[in-house]
This record gives C-alpha cells, structure tokens and sequence, in this order.
C-alpha cells in the first residue's frame, strides 16, 4: 500500500485534493500544504518580521482556504492572499485595502453580514458566496511563478467541483486569476469554449458543466487592488455592480 503523502511531498496537493469529499475537508487540507519552498519561506519570513502596524499580531502564516458556504451559487476567485493581508488574518481579502472594498461592496449587495473583515471569527458571514483563489500562500511581490500557480492548482479544481451542485456564477478579480481559472474548469470537465474568453471588466462567457447539469456564468472584474482603486481603474460602483451582475445571474436575492 502506498503511503500518505506528507505535506512537503511534491505531489501533496494534486493526490490529497481529489480525496477530499467536503468543503471544510478542503479547507483544513489546504492550510497544511507545504508544497511551494519560495512561498513557505517568505510567508514565514513575513510573520517574523511583520509590519509595525502589525506587530502586536500573531500571524496566520499558512496557506488562506476559501471564505463562505459550501453550497455557494456565486464564487468570486482573486489571486492570492496579501502578505500583511490574509497571510496575518487567515481568511482571504482581509485586512487590506481590496478586502475593505470587496466586502463593503458585498455588504452593500446584501451577500455579507457586515462591511469590513478584521480577521477569522470575526462573525463575518457570507450569503450564497465562497471566495477562494488560484494560489492560497501569499507570494513575494504579489507575483507567484507559473509552477507555483499550477502546483496550487488541485486545490482550486477540486473546490470547483465540491460547489458544482450548487454554483452558477463567478466573478474573476483581475485578468491573473482569469487566465488561471480557465485551465481549471477544463480540468474540472466543464467544456471550456475555444477560443478561450478573452477577459476584460465586465465581460461575460456561459461555461458549459460536464453533465449538463448547470452551466456557469464567467464575469470578469477589474481587481479591487489598492492601485486600482486609487486611479478609480475601478470604482465601488463599478465593483457593486459587476458582483450584483454575478448575483442576479446566480440567482442570489440582492438588495
């Protein structure tokens, strides 16, 4: 019989995804994972040497699971957690300047109990939406290499495939996470069109389910980035409009 992977095993992700049976499965497994050296030691460095804003917290320093229910409609995918951001909170899109937009649009929408997201436990609840991402370790400059996008990538695929019972819509956070997303539903047996969609803010492609049993609606949106935000690239009309599109076409009641 074949031993357990370990979680520093090269294959530890791709092996242990396909396992898994549940969300909060998912979710555990996925904070283990040692499988990238470059993105296990800078988030561990960035937890030593901190912040000074930051420096009173104890960092999460781990892989970020998704947020949200397991019988989501709606995901939104980023691209990977901020290094003062969910690499000190635990929970994606927290504790940065894209969190605070995000979830105040989310508020404003009605698919968030409250505005803002400090840390994990904070009571934060979602309605009808998972957030999750391509690469779950922080990486330096905001840029994780293509290995390490495809070596993260079962995660993602096998979360995809959990929420399929119930998902009908995404909305993609910047054109890194597009373009990651797109290889993953395919693996994920949804018929991917060819030419693959183009992304761009505000544009839309219906990705065919492997049974026929519920298609999904791609939405693309600017990403909510502190840069972004600031030259008004995108603005929070624009972000609430964008998810309250992903919302209407998931089915979700907005207001």
């Amino acid at each position: 019989m074949r031993d357990e992977p370990t979680t520093e095993a090269q294959d530890f992700p791709a092996v242990t995804a396909q396992r898994l049976e549940a969300i909060p499965e998912l979710d555990d497994a996925v904070a283990t994972c040692r499988a990238c050296p470059r993105l296990v030691a800078w988030r561990e460095e960035t937890a030593r040497t901190k912040r000074a804003a930051f420096r009173d917290w104890d960092y999460w320093a781990r892989p970020v699971p998704g947020f949200g229910p397991p019988d989501a409609r709606l995901a939104i995918v980023g691209l990977a957690p901020a290094a003062h951001g969910g690499n000190r909170t635990g929970r994606a899109f927290t504790g940065d300047p894209s969190g605070d937009a995000l979830y105040a649009a989310l508020h404003d929408l009605g698919l968030a109990s409250q505005p803002t997201s400090a840390r994990r436990g904070d009571g934060l609840e979602l309605y009808g939406v998972r957030i999750t991402m391509p690469v779950h370790c922080a990486p330096p400059d905001n840029r994780p290499t293509t290995a390490e996008r495809d070596t993260c990538r079962p995660w993602l695929t096998r979360e995809l495939e959990l929420l399929r019972p119930s998902l009908r819509a995404i909305v993609v956070l910047g054109g890194f996470g597009w373009q990651s997303l797109l290889p993953v539903m395919a693996d994920g047996g949804w018929r991917v069109p060819r030419p693959r969609p183009a992304f761009g803010h505000g544009s839309e492609a219906i990705i065919p389910s492997p049974e026929g049993d519920g298609d999904v609606h791609l939405i693309g949106c600017y990403h909510p980035s502190q840069r972004n935000m600031f030259t008004r690239t995108l603005t929070p009309a624009m972000l609430r409009e964008v998810l309250g599109r992903g919302a209407e076409v998931a089915g979700l009641q907005i207001g």
